[in-house]
């Protein structure tokens, strides 16, 4: 007889997990890096998301490819800040809502659980509205039933209980893949004019002048940086077994470092393809109004010349959507552990996120319309990325700790950078707080 899991089960709960994936200090160079690889490609599922696709196709559709070296620029943050997050994960063996919990007074954890939860359920808002609105363009079923189908996501969940944490790097990664071609299958298509996108790909104050342009590189850097990665991250790198010496530490740091950038260079890639898409799509085409995610789908069709154009974009975000359901259930999980010393059976735990952010996409489904898809992933991403220096400061203040890191400790370099990129960020926030309360 089938029964639901009473207690907190592998592969999402992170302390069930820990440890699991051996390396022999023997093996080849190439298997070593075969071992590591993985949860960065878990990490970089947050970096694809709907989101995502809303703030690039917005950005592309209605300034062509002025914004793009803000995804550039995002990007690379995010490497900075992801690497930070592993290293702390490797050289302690604490991942950062413990040591928040641990370091912290309980006031200020509790504060900073909130703030992490309010990042999940924001992403999880983006994620019920991606996949509700593909399952709208693949099979033509209302907005409101595409919502209401994204709450059975839980029994993929429950399928995977007692797996490995393998098969979820591994399901992940032909996720990955399967966004990866459908993305620049369509890029064949539209033919866009690179020596355009090249120009775009450069830094240009101008491209930020006017309230509207900020608003939308803020929501890009809130969609492109995943405040609640940084705490995944540095929990799930700990699945791998290192020896307990520095020099071990030193060389799992160096492969898994190899594993984040590279896993977040292809999610650069994939969201450069997503805003070069709308650009040459409808912009370039003579076009300079804002395309919603949920007209893509049509408008690609007769501008691509097949329609095969708009299924592989219906495709491609539905596995957006489906992927980034595994990476929001164990970062719930982290967190959870981490902040609040609770372990929960993790199909409850994906039913507590995903009821919290069906109710906020329904309502707001309900109120705007079947095409207020796009705004209102926008807005999830800027809640995103308000939520984003709650998660930064521990971080970069942790990992600069000596008596914590060792000899893993921040360098001045990595601290001057890390901290330019937290008042940028900051200061962002706080001008968009601004705009919202003066209008």
């Amino acid at each position: 007889m089938f029964r639901l899991p009473t207690t907190a089960t592998a592969p999402f709960c992170p302390s069930e997990v820990v440890g699991t994936v051996t390396v022999s200090s023997g093996a080849p160079l190439w298997r070593k890096i075969w071992r590591f690889a993985g949860p960065g490609l878990l990490v970089s599922i947050g970096y694809m998301d709907p989101g995502n696709w809303a703030t690039d196709i917005q950005a592309g559709s209605q300034y062509g490819y002025s914004l793009l070296f803000v995804v550039i620029l995002s990007s690379l943050a995010a490497i900075v800040l992801q690497c930070l997050s592993m290293r702390l994960g490797i050289a302690t063996q604490k991942d950062l809502a413990v040591h928040c919990r641990e370091q912290y007074s309980p006031r200020t954890g509790k504060t900073l659980w909130f703030f992490a939860e309010i990042s999940i359920i924001a992403c999880d808002v983006a994620e019920v509205l991606g996949s509700a609105l593909a399952f709208k363009l693949l099979f033509g079923v209302s907005l409101v039933t595409g919502v209401l189908l994204t709450a059975f996501d839980t029994i993929i969940v429950l399928g995977l209980k007692g797996k490995g944490f393998r098969q979820i790097e591994a399901i992940i990664l032909g996720l990955i893949i399967t966004i990866s071609v459908c993305l620049f299958a369509e890029l064949l298509f539209v033919k866009p004019d690179w020596s355009a996108v090249a120009a775009g790909a450069l830094p240009s104050l101008k491209a930020l002048a006017g309230e509207e342009r900020l608003y939308l590189a803020i929501g890009i850097l809130g969609a492109t940086i995943m405040p609640h990665n940084l705490y995944l991250h540095s929990s799930i790198v700990q699945t791998r077994v290192v020896a307990n010496n520095d020099r071990s530490r030193q060389q799992a740091i160096w492969f898994s470092r190899l594993d984040t950038v590279f896993s977040l260079m292809v999610a650069l890639l994939i969201n450069v393809a997503i805003l070069v898409l709308a650009g040459a799509a409808f912009h370039t085409g003579g076009s300079h109004i804002a395309v919603e995610i949920d007209e893509a789908f049509h408008l690609l069709d007769p501008i691509a010349g097949t329609a095969a154009a708009g299924i592989l974009f219906g495709v491609a975000l539905l596995a957006s959507g489906q992927s980034s359901t595994f990476t929001g259930t164990i970062a719930g999980q982290v967190i959870m552990d981490g902040f609040l010393k609770i372990k929960i059976p993790c199909w409850q735990r994906r039913l507590i996120t995903r009821s919290l952010a069906l109710v906020p996409a329904l309502i707001g489904v309900l109120l705007l319309g079947e095409h207020s898809v796009g705004r209102l992933l926008v807005m999830s991403q800027v809640v995103l990325s308000l939520q984003l220096p709650f998660a930064m400061y521990p971080l970069i203040k942790l990992t600069g700790r000596r008596d914590l890191m060792g000899v893993f400790a921040n360098t001045v370099t990595t601290s001057v950078l890390a901290w330019a990129l937290f008042v940028i960020i900051s200061a962002a926030n706080i001008w968009l707080v601004y705009q919202a309360f003066s209008l």
